[in-house]
């Protein structure tokens, strides 16, 4: 399990039985991380972007976590290659990621290598801001980098 500390500006992973397996401090450019998940590489992946921060973007992290090696986004706005409060992320098993942006009302997909795909789901279809998602997928949903079947499910608590 991958645990984002906003505050501290750190991510925490504990195993199925809750034990600690690492800390790490992010970089210092990480100002106000929401979010975060492991690739299918093994590399971190974080959200971060607050009301009022210079930068709202998707980022991943070396292995060690010490610096950003690829990075999607940058100043707060609405064109497909910027965000308004990237707040929850999805992997699915091939590195693809999907982004609940919630300021924008809408969830991208990025690449593994954080470039962007396509919208998956746009403000006029959602009903409100998607602050939660998750992506289930079953064996054979994606054929040729298509996905054929699966579900994206967006929630608020």
């Amino acid at each position: 399990m991958i645990v984002t500390c906003r505050v501290v500006r750190k991510i925490k992973e504990f195993s199925s039985h809750g034990d600690p397996l690492r800390e790490l401090a992010l970089p210092d450019d990480v100002i106000s991380p929401w979010h975060a998940v492991q690739s299918s590489c093994g590399q971190l992946v974080v959200c971060e972007g607050d009301l009022g921060d210079p930068v709202h973007r998707v980022l991943m992290l070396s292995v060690d976590g010490r610096r950003i090696v690829h990075s999607h986004g940058g100043q707060p706005g609405s064109s497909a290659g910027q965000y308004d409060g990237p707040f929850h992320l999805a992997a699915d098993n091939n590195g693809f990621l999907l982004v609940a942006n919630v300021g924008n009302r809408r969830v991208t997909m990025l690449s593994p290598t954080l470039e962007y795909v396509r919208p998956v789901v746009s403000w006029d279809v959602l009903k409100w801001d998607p602050e939660r998602l998750y992506l289930e997928m079953g064996p054979g949903d994606v054929i040729d980098d298509e996905y054929i079947a699966g579900r994206v499910v967006v929630f608020s608590l």
